[in-house]
């Protein structure tokens, strides 16, 4: 009996013991947050200082916690470009990240700018494909290994090759215009691959149990050999590809070289979400987006509140003034206008694109205009105000054919509202509302044709007849020319000329500064137009 009693005792002591103990002592779950594309948007959606805090908050359950990100932080409003990057540096470290890699906006302030980031940054930058070609050696260190109690995990770092189209390309070429610096590029993608290959290997040799390649390369819209996918299925030993580049929000398997699962995910742009990776005791990995979250860190926040102070005299100076009222509304209903009619405000914006991308045309979503210009000073803010997604401007060259099947698209609504719906220069349509709109659309609103009479006519290029076989240059945002909003896949095989060289409302600045002596006036007084965009009712 004492025997018995002793059995089951000190089986309760050890039933016991296994329920209070904490969780790190017998499980080793793994859990890698991770954000891409912030683009300077600290404050926006979820915020970083509750990604800061939801960090803590697990560490207090395991110790075996990683913040990473995908790159693309230090650009995309003026904070950013204010502070040449630096202000957003100090909140990344107040919020504790473990591991960096450059997108292709972290080089947007010059190389010199970007050594002082990265000197500056807590964790440092890591590229495995980062390249100064003089020396062929690695500008910056290929991954970093940490150690999760039994486990150990290589982060695996990789930057596009694409960053000499969406940077600027001087910056890599010395003073002879020759490239200093590269990433690996060619037509095949073999470089790249084989670079990362050479990587994973190496890590793989030095114990790594897994391989996280954290990278800056994108899939929708990215130059297909070197999106992520694409560096999938031509290497193996990956467990998980973190992406970024191309701002989508997904989390799927890929499968590599030898047929093996890749988890793949991203978490869209401006903190849209936070990504969390599981990897289980068992080898299991799991992926979840998470778009909402409650508390914030309070020194984060602190952080960010200091920095922005800093600028807050500058982004309430005048940068210009307007003598008329610019509108998105209607001049006689008071209703919202520029999804489904022209206005004074689009008119400026469109011209604003054309004339600083210089560009044969421009094209503007009316939803992306989302407030009225009052007559008087113009801020900083009251730009941010109208415009504040942090669009980056693109230029497309694209077909003529293009050009129809996008504005046919945007007035395929019509008279209902359409955020797609087009504000322009350079060109002038008309919509004949009473021609029932053809266009196809898949299950997700997405263009695929137009299977009838079209209801947009008489397309005009700067006074000559649109020619659908003709090329054209196209300047807007890359929301709509590179990753295809609002349904707009037509610019999915358009050649991108530009991506990201300017910010939608500092194109604006720059047009109201540079080409309208700092005052907006002559040709704006109508709050409807000038009378590009004519509808038959």
């Amino acid at each position: 009996m004492k025997n018995l009693w002793k059995k089951i005792y000190g089986g309760l002591v050890v039933s016991f013991l296994l329920l209070t103990l904490p969780l790190s002592v017998w499980a080793e779950k793994v859990i890698l947050l991770h954000t891409n594309d912030i683009h300077c948007g600290v404050e926006d959606n979820i915020g970083l200082a509750k990604v800061a805090q939801y960090k803590k908050d697990l560490l207090k359950e395991t110790p075996y916690v990683a913040l990473v990100d995908a790159g693309d932080a230090v650009q995309g409003a003026p904070v950013g470009k204010l502070s040449g990057g630096m202000s957003v540096v100090k909140m990344m470290n107040a919020a504790g990240y473990d591991f960096l890699i450059p997108g292709n906006h972290e080089f947007d302030y010059g190389m010199e700018q970007f050594f002082k980031l990265a000197k500056k940054q807590k964790t440092g930058y890591y590229s495995a494909n980062f390249v100064n070609l003089p020396t062929n050696k690695l500008v910056l260190p290929p991954y970093k290994m940490m150690t999760f109690g039994k486990k150990k995990i290589a982060f695996l770092g990789a930057t596009t090759p694409s960053t000499f189209i969406n940077s600027t390309p001087q910056f890599f070429q010395n003073e002879k215009g020759q490239f200093i610096y590269g990433f690996c590029e060619d037509k095949e993608g073999t470089k790249l691959y084989n670079q990362l290959q050479k990587y994973i290997d190496q890590a793989r040799g030095e114990g790594a149990d897994y391989v996280v390649l954290v990278a800056h390369l994108g899939s929708d819209g990215s130059i297909p050999v070197w999106s992520s996918e694409a560096v999938i299925k031509n290497t193996t030993g990956i467990d998980v590809l973190i992406d970024g580049h191309s701002h989508e929000l997904y989390e799927r398997e890929v499968f590599n070289k030898k047929g093996e699962k890749v988890l793949l995910a991203q978490t869209g742009t401006k903190m849209k979400s936070v990504g969390k990776v599981e990897i289980n005791d068992n080898g299991q990995i799991t992926a979840t987006l998470i778009k909402e979250l409650k508390d914030a860190d309070p020194g984060v926040l602190k952080v960010i509140a200091k920095e922005n102070k800093r600028f807050e005299k500058i982004l309430n100076n005048p940068m210009g003034e307007t003598l008329v009222d610019l509108t998105i509304d209607d001049p006689v209903t008071g209703e919202r206008r520029i999804r489904n009619g022209e206005t004074n405000l689009g008119d400026l914006v469109a011209d604003a694109y054309r004339n600083v991308l210089k560009t044969d045309v421009a094209m503007i979503n009316g939803g992306g205009i989302r407030v009225n210009l009052a007559k008087g000073t113009l801020t900083y803010n009251d730009l941010l105000a109208a415009f504040p997604f942090g669009n980056m401007c693109a230029v497309v060259d694209c077909t003529g054919q293009q050009i129809l099947d996008a504005l046919e698209m945007g007035a395929a609504n019509y008279p209902e509202e359409n955020g797609g719906f087009f504000q322009v220069s350079g060109l002038t349509y008309t919509i004949d509302s009473k021609i029932p709109s053809t266009v196809k659309m898949d299950d997700k609103g997405n263009f695929v044709s137009v299977a009838g009479v079209r209801r947009v006519k008489d397309v005009m290029v700067n006074g000559q007849p649109l020619d659908p076989q003709g090329d054209y240059t196209v300047g807007g945002v890359t929301y709509i020319l590179k990753s295809g909003g609002n349904g707009m896949t037509m610019f999915r095989d358009a050649v991108l000329l530009s991506d990201g060289d300017i910010s939608d409302v500092d194109a604006i600045n720059e047009f109201i500064k540079t080409h309208l002596n700092g005052k907006v006036k002559e040709g704006y007084e109508k709050p409807e137009g000038q009378g590009r965009i004519k509808i038959l009712q």
